[in-house]
Formats: C-alpha cells, sequence, structure tokens
C-alpha cells in the first residue's frame, strides 16, 4: 500500500478540485442572478456603463497583479518571498490605483461611457485592495485550501450582492457598484489574511525582486493579452456605438457564455492532467477522444440557447431587451467554439508549448481586431458577433497545424466536428416549430429544450456511445512520460493562468 506524502498530496488535489468545482458553480449561479436583477433595473445604458467599469477593472486587476500570485503559488522557499512579493504587489497596484483615479475623467469617454468617471476612480480601489491581498490569496491556493477560499468567496458575494441591491433600491444607480465592490472585496482580503493566520509582512530583497519581475512580466503579458481580447468587442463596441448598444451586446454575451463557461471549467480540472500523462507519440488520439464528448455537448447548448433565444431573453430578463435575442443567436456559436478552443489550448500546455499558446493569442488578435472594426462599423452589435463567430472558426484552423506538430490525429479531431453538427441540423428546426405553439416563454423554453435534447440525442446516441466507449479504454491505459521540447516545466509555469491564456 502505497503512503507518505505523494498520498497526501493526491488527497489535497482531489479536495481542492471537488471545492473549486462547487465554488464555480455556485459563484458562476450567483453572478447569472444579480445580472438578471441588474439588468431588469438598470437602462441599456447603465448596464453598458456597468459592463466599461468592470472590463476596466478586469484589465487593471491583470496588470497589477504582474504574475506575482503565479511565482508564489509556484515558488519552493514561499515564505522567503513572501514579504518582497508583498511590498512589489502594494507598490504596483498603489501606482496603478492613482493613475486611474487621475485618468478617470478622461478614459471614460474614450472608452463609450461619458458619465463613468466617478464609478471608474471608485473601482479602482479595487486594485490596491487586491495588491494587499495577493500573499494571502497566493498562500491559499498554493496549500490547496479550495474550501476557505469558497468560503471567503461566498462571503465576498453575499455582501457585494446586498449591499448593491440596497444601494440601488435607494437610487444610487451605477456607482452601487463600485461601492459594493470596494466594500466587499476589503471583507475578503481579512478574511483571507485570518485564515493563513498571518499579518501583512512588508520587506524588500533585490535578488527575489528581480526574479519574480522576471517571471511575473511574460505571465501578466500573456493575460493581459488575453483579456484585452476578451473585452475588445465590448470596449470597441462602447466607442463606436454608445453605452446602450453595448448593454443589449454585453447581455447577449454574458448569457452565450455563462453556460459554456461552466463547462470549460470542468473540462480544464480533468483534461490537462489527462493529457500530460497519456501518450504523445505521432497521431495521438487522445484530443480526439475527449473532442468528442465535449464538442457534443457544446454544440447542443448552443443549438437550445440559439433557437430559444428570444424566450430565454424575455423571461429572464424582460422585454425590453428582446433586442438582445437575436445577438444570443449568433453569439452561441461562439460559446461552442471557446469550448474546444479552450481545449485544443489545454493539450497545447499539456505538451509543453505555453509559448505556442502566446503566439497563438497574437494570432487571434491579429484575425479578431480587424473584424470587430468592420463588423461594428457595418452591423452594429450584430456585426461584432458575427466577427467573434467568424474570427474564432479561423482561429480554429489555425490551431490545427500547432495540435499536428504535437503529435495530435487532426483527421480524428476532424471526423469528430461533423456528426455533432449533423444531429443540430436535424433537432434545430424540430425545437423551433414546437416554440411556436404557446407564445409563453415558459411554456416554449420546456417544450422547447425538451424536444430540441431529445431529438438530438437520439441522433447523435449511438455514435457518442462509441466516442465514451473510446475514451473508457483510453483511460485506462499505462501512462508514458511526455516529451517536450521547452523543459519540464515548461507547460507548468502557466497552469495558474490557464484560463486566461484560453481565449
Amino acid at each position: 500500500m502505497t503512503t507518505g506524502p505523494s498520498v497526501t498530496l493526491q488527497s489535497n488535489i482531489r479536495r481542492g478540485l471537488a471545492w473549486s468545482s462547487v465554488s464555480s458553480l455556485v459563484m458562476r449561479l450567483g453572478t447569472f442572478a444579480i445580472g438578471i436583477f441588474l439588468a431588469r433595473m438598470f437602462s441599456p445604458e447603465e448596464f453598458g456603463l456597468y459592463a466599461v467599469v468592470l472590463t476596466v477593472q478586469a484589465v487593471l486587476m491583470t496588470v497589477a497583479d504582474l504574475g506575482l500570485s503565479t511565482d508564489l503559488i509556484r515558488s519552493k522557499d514561499h515564505f522567503r518571498k513572501a514579504p518582497t512579493v508583498a511590498t512589489l504587489a502594494v507598490g504596483i497596484s498603489a501606482v496603478l490605483t492613482v493613475i486611474t483615479i487621475a485618468v478617470a475623467a478622461e478614459l471614460a469617454p474614450v472608452l463609450g461611457a461619458p458619465t463613468g468617471g466617478p464609478v471608474l476612480a471608485v473601482m479602482s480601489l479595487t486594485l490596491l485592495i487586491a495588491g494587499v491581498g495577493v500573499v494571502p490569496y497566493a498562500t491559499l491556493q498554493r496549500e490547496f485550501r479550495q474550501k476557505e477560499l469558497f468560503l471567503i468567496s461566498v462571503v465576498d458575494f453575499v455582501v457585494g450582492t446586498a449591499l448593491t441591491i440596497v444601494l440601488v433600491l435607494a437610487g444610487v444607480g451605477v456607482m452601487s457598484l463600485a461601492i459594493s465592490r470596494v466594500a466587499a472585496q476589503t471583507i475578503a482580503v481579512v478574511l483571507q489574511y485570518r485564515f493563513v493566520g498571518q499579518r501583512p509582512r512588508f520587506g524588500f530583497d533585490r535578488a527575489v525582486a528581480r526574479a519574480a519581475v522576471t517571471f511575473g512580466v511574460p505571465v501578466a503579458g500573456a493575460n493581459l493579452l488575453s483579456w484585452a481580447l476578451l473585452g475588445a468587442d465590448k470596449m470597441l463596441l462602447s466607442a463606436l456605438a454608445g453605452a446602450a448598444v453595448l448593454g443589449v451586446y454585453f447581455l447577449a454575451f454574458n448569457v452565450a457564455n455563462w453556460p459554456m463557461s461552466a463547462l470549460g471549467q470542468v473540462v480544464r480540472s480533468v483534461s490537462l492532467p489527462a493529457f500530460s500523462r497519456v501518450s504523445n507519440g505521432t497521431r495521438d488520439r487522445t484530443l480526439a477522444v475527449a473532442w468528442a464528448p465535449v464538442w457534443s455537448i457544446s454544440v447542443l447548448v448552443s443549438l437550445l440557447l440559439g433557437v430559444l433565444a428570444a424566450s430565454v431573453i424575455k423571461l429572464l430578463y424582460g422585454d425590453k431587451w428582446l433586442e438582445a435575442a437575436p445577438l444570443l443567436m449568433v453569439l452561441s456559436a461562439f460559446g461552442a467554439l471557446r469550448t474546444v478552443l479552450d481545449l485544443a489550448t489545454t493539450y497545447l500546455l499539456a505538451r509543453g508549448r505555453s509559448t505556442k499558446v502566446l503566439w497563438l493569442q497574437v494570432g487571434w488578435t491579429v484575425l479578431l481586431v480587424p473584424a470587430l472594426v468592420i463588423g461594428i462599423r457595418l452591423e452594429g452589435a450584430m456585426g461584432a458577433a458575427l466577427a467573434q463567430v467568424i474570427a474564432g472558426a479561423l482561429l480554429l484552423l489555425v490551431y490545427l497545424p500547432s495540435l499536428a506538430r504535437v503529435g495530435a490525429d487532426i483527421r480524428a479531431v476532424w471526423a469528430a466536428c461533423w456528426p455533432p453538427l449533423a444531429a443540430a441540423m436535424v433537432a434545430a428546426p424540430m425545437a423551433w416549430a414546437v416554440t411556436r405553439v404557446s407564445g409563453l416563454p415558459i411554456v416554449d423554453l420546456l417544450l422547447g429544450g425538451t424536444v430540441g435534447a431529445v431529438v438530438y440525442t437520439a441522433v447523435l446516441w449511438r455514435w457518442f456511445r462509441r466516442r465514451l466507449d473510446e475514451a473508457r479504454r483510453l483511460g485506462s491505459t499505462p501512462p508514458e512520460a511526455v516529451e517536450t521540447d521547452s523543459g519540464a516545466d515548461a507547460g507548468q509555469d502557466h497552469v495558474e493562468s490557464e484560463e486566461r491564456l484560453s481565449p
């Protein structure tokens, strides 16, 4: 019987994954619910301002972290590095906070939110608070203490949501979001220090600082590029079409990507270790075996969201947001593409090709940004949605040669793409037809969702079952060492940033 540190580590990882999955599901449900509330309370212009502020905050958070938390999580000398990392984190976040406050009034109109300067200035305080919390957060992550992180997330969400609702109902408007985030994040950082049992410790070691910055800058650059990609459509749409158009698009984008993000989180937790342990020979079928069920589920979700878009929007958000329904129909396809692009990214990281992933991000930028500008100028929000789908499909084609070069069986991957699409073509018109019966959103969702899922499953079932059997056989094969061209740590350096690095 095997005992010792390896068993303890495996147990910690299993518990961490379990709590991480619970946290992801609960927080996504909560965020989705508060999004519905805000969409019903705010006008499209106010909701667009909300989108702009959150996007700017996400980008600045990436820069403020500078990869320091990732470096601390992976470091074997965590305790010695912590005071220097704390000093760097607070210093960088403080500078960014001051700069953001100083330019908020001028930056907001450029982003298409002329009244958003004060909100952006208050929200920037979360950067400083996050800097103070880098060390305890990294400590909890490093020790697989996902249960404590989950509890902190719950408190953060409850405090932030309750305060937001109270302030919105009191007529504070979008500023309520900034105030509630500052309050909730402050409490979260206090709890982080409470759980690690330490007070803030500051110090400075020049050698430690140099090593931390040397490692962190490339990570921050990759994360910043990824966040920029996720926010480019919203920033351009706000600047070129205005906050009201952005508000409608932002709502549709969130609905389309929420179920795909949840699926992606589950896939990431399993696929990276699986890809890392299965043979890396030529014509490796591992990716194709994983691709088949992931793509099948993604296509089904995309099908149902697309066909039932109007009913989903009307039921959840009300008639005033029906303009988002056509956008949801298009963006649901992009959500499915993102899921398999994420899977392809994970495969490359498992094979040690983190640099290749970064270059693919650059290629994604080259494809997406011009397409967005052209699409928005021609068709507004619909142009942005179509640009996402077209650029995503082209990026998938760009990925294929890179996957082939690390040994993936691209023919098998390609073959796994078509049966789900064929099943969707059969199920979609049947699901759409039954939604014409009642005119009641809840009835349309129940009938259309049931018919669509049943027909899709019936058409695809035999093929899907064979793919699952193949996955089980693959999982029972003995693991082999994976060879990479960039060293044993090449993929590991970016594991903590994997979700951000995904397209």
